[in-house]
């Protein structure tokens, strides 16, 4: 019955699952290497029952298969961990957070990161803050944090959205300065 259960997760995920993967890896192939790691790791699990939310756990499981994809990769440049978005705003790439890389340059920046990262969290209404670092580094939605704080969906959303605003204002210097 297990198993059966296991491949009726496989047929309801393995969908989005890709389609998740294919948006944070560079290639097709990375995706269903990611897709096919996961899957088996899944398939060794003994105890459906002790996961709680399945969804979220294959979702974690992948994140996870994505950093460590990342951390694979040798090449280093600095100004290939950043880049403009639609709206004109550079961005640091994830993997950049979590680069283990011997890249002297690299670990230079990502202390100087950390630092004005911090500082200018520090900054921030107590609100926003708890906000930005719930959802964007422990991984909670939006909806798990209104839910938490008994607050409304739309508060949440305009809360992270403040605190972003602020970020990228205060942040918009370093990323300059890796575009150099």
């Amino acid at each position: 019955m297990q198993e059966t259960h296991k491949s009726n997760i496989i047929k309801k995920y393995s969908k989005k699952l890709l389609g998740f993967i294919r948006g944070k890896t560079q290639t097709n192939e990375d995706a269903e290497d990611i897709l096919q790691e996961v899957w088996y790791q899944f398939s060794r699990l003994t105890n459906l029952d002790e996961l709680g939310n399945i969804s979220a756990w294959l979702y974690a499981v992948s994140r996870n298969k994505i950093t460590d994809l990342y951390r694979k990769k040798k090449d280093d440049n600095l100004e290939d961990y950043a880049y403009e978005d639609e709206e004109g705003n550079f961005e640091i790439k994830d993997f950049l957070l979590i680069d283990e890389s011997e890249n002297p340059e690299m670990a230079l920046f990502k202390e100087l990161f950390w630092q004005e990262l911090n500082e200018a969290l520090s900054e921030l209404p107590e609100k926003q803050r708890i906000v930005f670092v719930e959802n964007e580094m422990e991984d909670k939605t939006l909806q798990q944090i209104a839910n938490e704080q008994g607050e409304n969906l739309k508060t949440i959303i305009s809360r992270k959205a403040y605190a972003f605003k602020h970020l990228r204002q205060r942040l918009e210097p370093l990323y300059n300065e890796i575009l150099k």
